[in-house]
């Protein structure tokens, strides 16, 4: 990979080299599976096939925050799709999600199953099944759903962009990371702004809306993001701080970023979540390591 700055692109590009990087190794120009690899299926109506990304925990949130209300039909299996290892590309994961990315969800509480991918359409889906999250008055609705495309449209620049350059790209480039830190700047104080006026999203009420922007900008601000927030300067952003605060604190967002994890702290982790009890379970394990 050239860092000069008179590289000149090919005029045609042609994958014949190892694009560096952290995931290089699961990098590819083209779509489908890898190999056969059907996935499994537990008992309950909701079949979550993810990994504790921001984009996964977008859903284990929604999923913890609807059983909290008492939603039982929103029981699920979470299994780890481990990307690093190239899970994503097996058959059955294709078959859900032909994009490759998680989280897929498979819906089987009907007679016919359902598969939804992409995380926002997750989110809409358990949504309107269920009736939470998602505000029915047409301008509440319409701003809920304004600020969850927001975030489909904006984390990429964040993650893809800024997040690739300054932590993951094998070599520190000035442009690209100025380029990003710029628009991701930007985009904080889009949301400090917007949450100066109202204490959530999409007004007065917690929605899918929060549930989305949270494990992206909400961990960009706490510092689980690329070790970027001394470099973001993030205190600057109090309304955003405010409510990514009041959102952690959330028993069911801390459940819920729980699952599908593989990093930080083991204790954090619940790599697949089946029961509720298995929450009770990693507890009882936190304890015995203290003790």
């Amino acid at each position: 990979m050239s860092t000069n700055s008179d590289y000149t692109p090919d005029k045609v590009w042609a994958w014949n080299k190892a694009n560096g990087g952290r995931f290089a190794n699961i990098n590819r120009p083209i779509a489908g599976p890898t190999h056969d690899k059907e996935l499994p299926v537990g008992r309950h109506p909701l079949q979550l096939y993810s990994l504790g990304t921001p984009n996964g925990v977008k859903v284990t949130i929604m999923l913890e925050e609807l059983l909290a209300l008492g939603h039982q039909g929103a029981e699920y299996d979470a299994w780890l799709i481990r990307i690093g290892e190239g899970d994503q590309f097996g058959s059955g994961f294709v078959a859900i999600n032909p994009n490759s990315k998680i989280p897929a969800l498979m819906d089987r509480s009907g007679p016919k199953p359902i598969r939804v991918f992409e995380s926002g359409a997750i989110l809409m889906h358990l949504a309107e099944k269920f009736g939470a999250f998602l505000p029915v008055e047409p301008a509440a609705r319409a701003e809920c759903l304004s600020w969850l495309f927001w975030q489909m449209g904006s984390a990429p620049y964040l993650g893809g962009g800024f997040g690739h350059f300054y932590a993951y790209a094998p070599t520190k480039m000035e442009y690209p990371i100025d380029r990003f830190t710029m628009e991701v700047k930007r985009q904080l104080d889009v949301l400090d702004r917007r949450l100066a006026e109202s204490p959530y999203l999409a007004g007065d009420d917690y929605t899918i809306a929060d549930i989305a922007v949270w494990p992206w900008y909400g961990g960009l601000v706490n510092g689980w993001l690329y070790g970027a927030a001394e470099f973001l300067k993030v205190e600057d952003y109090t309304h955003v701080r405010r409510w990514a605060d009041a959102i952690g604190a959330r028993p069911a967002v801390q459940r819920g970023r729980m699952v599908n994890r593989v990093s930080g702290d083991p204790s954090s982790q619940l790599h697949e979540r089946h029961e509720a009890s298995d929450f009770a379970t990693k507890t009882q394990d936190k304890l015995a390591e203290v003790s």
